[in-house]
């Protein structure tokens, strides 16, 4: 699970940024963003830690970041941890209040637990929200967590207190639509990391029968070439299909040290139970499953006909 060292950025802030990108970017093994409580009358101490954060992350990936086509950050957001993206599902209708995508490891409560599944829990967690060039725009703020978990996937959708209109009509920004459909091996991606105002460049080099991580285990995983190096903070991150510009997955992990199985070293079990592992490659989770769970007004239906993400 890909998020950053939140303590070594404000150290490089306070310091003047005097080290290079690769340090700013080393990922955290573990760890869960612990922001909950709802919005104050003034900035508190972790707004000020994060607008830190997000203007250190702002110049490293000025020098690093590299240039994508036609995928841009515009719907894209910043997570305190993570990244993520405003997204809509193929029906949703611009009066229905605008859904949030991003990992199931990104909570602001932490892991859930193998087997573990939360849906309709209040919420007031923050979002920074990214026009095309990546510059902050708003604020947007939840009130519910709708979904979310590490079981099979990992992915948490939030609900926001703001329409796609009201978004579309302040800020001139349309959300990301999820694709119904699963991408194929060969498809050309973006993976666009709000966090660190980033876009990685490459290709669906094929799926993981199953994904094994520490004690989470995810199905039909959706594995990079190696282009695309992402790093922490990148987790959430939409996966752009190139050719139509809808989302086809969420980036959650990559196997750094060439482990096996372990947390930050996942492996790939194929159907027989045969192990491999790839050290340097990364991976995402599909994200079409979610459109048939989804019915008038955003609202999640379970039990909708075609709903297959796993179930409390």
């Amino acid at each position: 699970m890909r998020k950053p060292l939140v303590v070594a950025l404000c150290a490089l802030a306070l310091a003047g940024a005097g080290a290079t990108p690769a340090v700013a970017a080393a990922p955290s093994p573990t760890g869960a963003d612990t922001t909950t409580g709802t919005a104050p009358a003034t900035s508190s101490l972790t707004d000020v830690v994060n607008d830190t954060v997000g203007a250190v992350a702002d110049t490293l990936s000025g020098l690093t970041a590299p240039k994508a086509g036609a995928v841009n950050f515009a719907g894209t957001v910043s997570l305190s941890n993570c990244s993520g993206s405003v997204v809509r599902m193929p029906d949703s209708a611009a009066s229905d209040p605008a859904l949030v995508l991003t990992n199931g490891h990104c909570l602001e409560s932490g892991f859930p637990a193998p087997g573990q599944v939360l849906t309709d829990r209040a919420s007031s967690r923050t979002f920074g929200l990214l026009n095309a060039s990546g510059a902050k725009v708003a604020t947007l703020r939840a009130d519910r967590l709708v979904y979310a978990t590490m079981t099979d996937t990992d992915a948490a959708i939030y609900r926001l207190n703001t329409t796609y209109a009201q978004i579309k009509s302040a800020y001139g920004i349309d959300p990301l639509t999820l694709s119904g459909s699963r991408p194929a091996a060969g498809t050309a991606i973006s993976v666009v990391s709000g966090y660190w105002k980033r876009i990685y460049n490459c290709s669906v080099d094929g799926f993981a029968y199953r994904l094994k991580e520490g004690d989470w285990t995810w199905k039909d995983s959706v594995r990079y070439t190696s282009a695309c190096d992402t790093i922490g903070g990148t987790s959430g991150s939409p996966v752009v299909d190139d050719a139509t510009g809808q989302v086809v997955a969420v980036n959650n992990t990559g196997n750094e040290d060439g482990g096996r199985c372990t947390v930050n070293n996942p492996c790939e079990v194929d159907e027989n139970g045969g192990v491999t592992v790839r050290q340097g490659i990364n991976y995402a989770q599909q994200t079409y499953p979610f459109t048939a769970c989804f019915t008038t007004g955003n609202r999640l239906d379970l039990s909708a006909s075609g709903c297959t993400v796993p179930k409390p």
